[in-house]
């Protein structure tokens, strides 16, 4: 039986160390340009929540920005403008067969009269114009004679109907539904310039309101934790770019993968810094960063996605062999109040990206660079999420309890 939330979670080790340490303030705000278009309160092609009201909108809305786009506002020939693709948490160009499915799927509602509608939980397609695109869309899928053709449209697909369903309804910046925007509750914070984070997505997972993977470009931003997801070809391109340029040697991965060599933070090789006498160090700039990749998704996709790496790696260097990382201060996170995972030694993403940053700042040559605050920082974001879902559950009559299943990293 599951038990009501309550206040006295697992205490995580980062937390002893808050009182004596500073943490950014300054407001959350990665994009700094201001969003295209004006957003409208409501969806104008998404079916209304039973359970939400206008008395029972959240405060926040008042005080934070909508960020997101609605319905209608672009030309024909730009059905997903640059800037509000890079406004959902990317710095890539806009994927090519994403814009080509969102076209088509366009060009059916106008060619039906059914207009496209989203709606229940996770804002799926909905109605008549749902029955037609899925039979269309499964017989695209049905042509496609490889399996990596058929891998990038599944990927595509899934993400135009994310962004269509999710304009004017979700916050661009947190994901949350714009009544719930917790922005105004976010501080940002540097990340130290010789580490970077992979987010490997699975498409299922982006724009979901509950993922926490996206916290971290949240305060750190887009370059120092870089989304990648998982069957778009222009973000792996990008990531495995970036991963020959740094070296074999300069890549980890965070997955608790039982068939291959697992490492500790200890296994790391770390570059030697040599510091000057005012505390910068002289050669820092001229070194790539330790990237470390995170996967972002369920337990079961997982697999297939660590498969994936494997694939890539063995093009690139010659071998499958991934250094995996097994971190041994990970325990169950703030979000496992709301979403349980499968067993205690697995955690959300953000949670294991701060228990990352906590055993780094223990390397006696790595104690000076705050990694220790900056892994406090993750743990006060994932704070405000959950306090974020809670307060949305409570004000539409759902249980704040999960049972146990597989959940989202």
């Amino acid at each position: 039986m599951n038990k009501p939330f309550t206040k006295d979670s697992h205490q995580n080790p980062l937390k002893q160390r808050k009182k004596n340490m500073l943490i950014p303030s300054r407001p959350f705000n990665p994009i700094r340009s201001p969003p295209p278009f004006p957003a409208k309160p409501n969806h104008p092609n998404r079916m209304p929540s039973h359970s939400s009201s206008s008395s029972t909108t959240s405060s926040l809305t008042s005080t934070s920005p909508s960020h997101s786009l609605p319905i209608g506002t672009q030309c024909e020939e730009e059905l997903l403008s640059l800037r509000e693709w890079q406004a959902w948490g990317t710095a890539s160009p806009v994927p090519t067969m994403v814009a080509q499915v969102i076209k088509n799927m366009k060009a059916l509602e106008r060619d039906s009269d059914s207009p496209m509608t989203f709606g229940g939980v996770g804002g799926k397609l909905q109605g008549e114009f749902k029955t037609r695109e899925d039979k269309k869309h499964r017989a695209v899928y049905q042509s496609l004679t490889d399996p990596e053709s058929k891998l990038q449209f599944f990927s595509a697909r899934q993400i135009a109907c994310r962004l269509l369903g999710s304009r004017g309804y979700l916050c661009q910046k947190c994901w949350l539904a714009m009544e719930d925007c917790m922005c105004s509750k976010m501080a940002s914070c540097s990340l130290w310039h010789r580490i970077r984070f992979w987010l490997y997505m699975h498409p299922k997972d982006f724009l979901r309101q509950n993922n926490t993977g996206k916290l971290l470009w949240q305060i750190f931003g887009f370059q120092a934790a870089t989304l990648c997801i998982f069957g778009i070809d222009e973000h792996e391109g990008i990531m495995w770019d970036a991963f020959k340029l740094a070296g074999k040697d300069m890549v980890w991965f965070l997955y608790p993968n039982k068939n291959t060599t697992s490492y500790s933070i200890q296994d790391i090789c770390l570059p030697t810094l040599s510091r000057s006498l005012d505390g910068q160090s002289a050669t820092e700039h001229e070194e790539n960063p330790l990237n470390f990749v995170l996967i972002d998704g369920t337990w079961s996709n997982s697999s297939a996605m660590f498969h994936r790496l494997k694939e890539h790696a063995k093009k690139i260097w010659g071998d499958d062999d991934l250094p995996c990382i097994t971190l041994s201060g990970t325990g169950a996170s703030a979000m496992h109040k709301l979403r349980p995972q499968p067993s205690w030694d697995r955690t959300c993403t953000a949670a294991a990206a701060a228990s990352l940053l906590s055993e780094l700042h223990l390397r006696p040559e790595l104690g000076l660079y705050g990694l220790d605050e900056q892994a406090v920082a993750v743990e006060d974001a994932l704070e405000v999420l959950l306090d974020a879902l809670t307060n949305r559950r409570l004000r539409m009559g759902r249980s704040i309890t999960r049972r146990e299943k597989d959940h989202f990293m």
